[in-house]
């Protein structure tokens, strides 16, 4: 049972912000003793790369931030769900809930105190350390481990969008070595345009000993063998955590020179230069960054489209986006936006003497956009996008199921039958085969998707969502909001959480 001096506490209500003690270094090291507690760690400032030195950092993150990590990385399960777009909320579910379920945060006095620290960590939960079996503490571990891997790596360093590494790794005449079922090869891929080189990156995470860390590097070198021509960064990012003690990170790097990285399939180097940060900062100068936009957003965008009439909403955000481009991390927190507490009041004034009908079409003459959202069940996430983005993805979607239907080996007569009696690991070859057929098809496809997606993704600045969303009328614009949300926004997303159910603090 848990111990009875550990207090039945609600969650409380607080600003979701939580400091991350990072430790970067050279390679895997021993697991270092309590230096997250004890070290003199110095504050971070946004950089979109690697800091200057090695050693101890001491970031704040958001759980929003957290939370947007967790529903974006990770394999992706979108090409099952073309014909049955409402399990992308399950799919949803299964990212966050075990962040939910077992981390907990609590108050740290520091012996070194950096300026802007919250005082607060993340931790496990007592449901955790006293009540989980071991094979649930092997499902959290990885979904931690991913989870703080994605938000390091985009949130503090930068780095573009994660893709899984089994689907074939960044350079299409590489693509068979990465797709060797006889090779263990790290997780993920990405493509860095500040320091304008590849990464490649593996996850770890729970109790992370530095045993676990070099197996991590040892798949690292791996790949780096075989994308050693090019120019790229290996990172091992180690997430690891105890019972009652706090979530750290090791970061252990290094960087292998060579050629520059290939721009897309039919560009050339100037139309596939992006630049650093956000994809989303990138859209309107980029054909790429839309793509690469729309599909990291797909998993949302099909939860929105599958969702009734009752649980989408629209909200109200600032147009210019300019406003929400990347400073630190990837969101904006809202409650702290000055521009869009001014904006939202003056709407709600200004409603009051408004006809309903035409209140749609005032506020975008305000300079305000209306995100559509809708809260994921099952949990207290809420998730959204503007209507261009969603636009594009529309878009994309049906290019992505058409491809699916004319190409053998993805088409539903091509599909076993349940009688087959295929073995988990029989399955998982042909999950993993049909993924990197259907990726192999969209890359060919992109030079036509480029002015396809460019054309949906401007129309939708002037379309409606009841047009968009294929239904006779248009979601509840909510002027009004609900206190109860801790928002945030991105150029074209957004998301919300709960501030009531933001994991529990616990006594230290």
């Amino acid at each position: 049972m848990i111990p009875a001096h550990t207090v039945d506490e609600p969650p409380l209500a607080y600003a979701d912000s939580f400091d991350v003690p990072v430790l970067f270094r050279n390679g895997p090291a021993d697991k270092p003793k309590r230096q997250w507690r004890t070290a003199k760690h110095a504050a971070w400032s946004a950089s979109d790369g690697f800091p200057a030195t090695d050693g101890w950092y001491a970031p704040t993150a958001t759980w929003r931030e957290i939370i947007k990590a967790a529903t974006e990385v990770g394999r992706d399960v979108t090409p099952h769900l073309q014909n049955q777009p409402r399990y992308a909320h399950g799919e949803l579910v299964a990212r966050v809930s075990p962040l939910y379920a077992y981390l907990g945060a609590h108050a740290v006095t520091s012996r070194h105190p950096v300026p802007g620290a919250k005082g607060r960590r993340l931790t496990l939960n007592p449901v955790y350390e006293h009540g989980t079996e071991r094979t649930a503490k092997s499902a959290a571990a990885y979904r931690l481990g991913m989870t703080m891997t994605e938000w390091a790596c985009r949130s503090l360093l930068g780095l573009g969008q994660t893709h899984h590494l089994e689907l074939g790794g960044p350079v299409p005449a590489l693509s068979d070595t990465f797709k060797d079922p006889k090779k263990t090869l790290p997780d993920l891929w990405g493509r860095h345009e500040a320091e304008g080189m590849y990464w490649l990156i593996e996850a770890k995470g729970g109790s992370v000993g530095v045993g676990e860390l070099r197996k991590g590097w040892v798949q690292l070198e791996a790949g780096s063998k075989i994308l050693g021509p090019y120019k790229h960064r290996i990172v091992l990012v180690g997430a690891s955590v105890r019972p009652g003690d706090d979530l750290f990170l090791t970061i252990d790097h290094d960087l292998r020179s060579g050629e520059p990285p290939l721009p897309p399939a039919g560009s050339d180097a100037d139309d596939a230069a992006v630049g650093p940060g956000n994809l989303e900062d990138h859209l309107g100068d980029s054909d790429d960054a839309l793509i690469a936009a729309a599909r990291a957003q797909m998993l949302a965008y099909l939860a929105l489209r599958s969702a009734p009439a009752s649980q989408l909403r629209t909200v109200p955000v600032p147009a210019d986006r300019a406003s929400r481009h990347r400073r630190s991390g990837l969101t904006t927190p809202l409650e702290s936006d000055d521009l869009t507490l001014s904006m939202r009041a003056d709407a709600r004034g200004a409603a009051l003497h408004i006809e309903s009908h035409t209140l749609r079409t005032q506020i975008r003459s305000w300079g305000l956009d209306d995100f559509l959202t809708c809260r994921i069940p099952g949990t207290e996430v809420h998730l959204g996008m503007s209507r261009k983005l969603f636009a594009a993805c529309a878009r994309l979607h049906e290019e992505d199921l058409a491809i699916a239907q004319r190409t053998p080996g993805l088409r539903a007569e091509d599909q076993p039958t349940l009688d087959q009696g295929l073995s988990d690991e029989d399955q998982e070859v042909q999950r993993l085969t049909q993924q990197r057929i259907l990726r192999e098809q969209q890359e060919e496809a992109r030079p036509r998707l480029r002015p396809l997606l460019r054309d949906a993704y401007q129309r939708g600045t002037t379309s409606d969502w009841s047009d968009l969303l294929r239904r006779p009328q248009e979601p509840k614009l909510d002027l009004e909001g609900d206190e109860g949300l801790l928002e945030a926004a991105t150029p074209e997303t957004y998301l919300a959480v709960s501030r009531y159910d933001l994991p529990p603090a616990r006594l230290s």
